[in-house]
């Protein structure tokens, strides 16, 4: 779809630490091993210190299920859609909805960043950083 260009690939992301280690829950038999050499993955759950930004950012699973984000074609999510997209499935609805949130979500957490931190200064917003980078964007804006 024009105008998705993530800034990360899934390896890069799973790579700096995101959704505590433990967004597939263990199960990550679908994907390419080498997204996993240098994962930050956890085992045993969520642990906060495999985030790059050490902080718990975004929304419950219980708030993704209420607001209707999970599809059923990927019920962890958006960061499951885009590993599988990434690797070449398509579904033009899926898709399209996917990309349409992960359209929205950049620019209002990129304008928050640059309008509240000094350049170059990469902790000041942990929690946005930290989501902007589960959903593929560059935090270090």
């Amino acid at each position: 779809m024009k105008g998705f260009n993530p800034q990360l690939s899934p390896e890069e992301m799973l790579e700096l630490g995101i959704f505590g280690g433990y967004y597939f829950k263990g199960d990550v038999s679908e994907y390419p091993i080498k997204w996993f050499k240098k994962a930050k993955i956890s085992e045993s759950g969520f642990n906060t210190n495999l985030n790059y930004f050490k902080v718990a950012s975004g929304q419950p699973m219980s708030v993704w299920l209420d607001k209707k984000w999970i599809t059923p074609e990927d019920p962890l999510g958006w960061f499951q859609w885009y590993c599988r997209y990434s690797l070449g499935r398509r579904i033009k609805d899926v898709d399209e909805f996917q990309i349409k949130r992960w359209m929205a979500f950049g620019p209002r957490h990129i304008g928050a960043i640059k309008k509240n931190c000094e350049k170059h200064d990469v902790w000041c917003r942990p929690k946005q950083r930290q989501a902007l980078l589960q959903w593929a964007y560059d935090p270090f804006i």
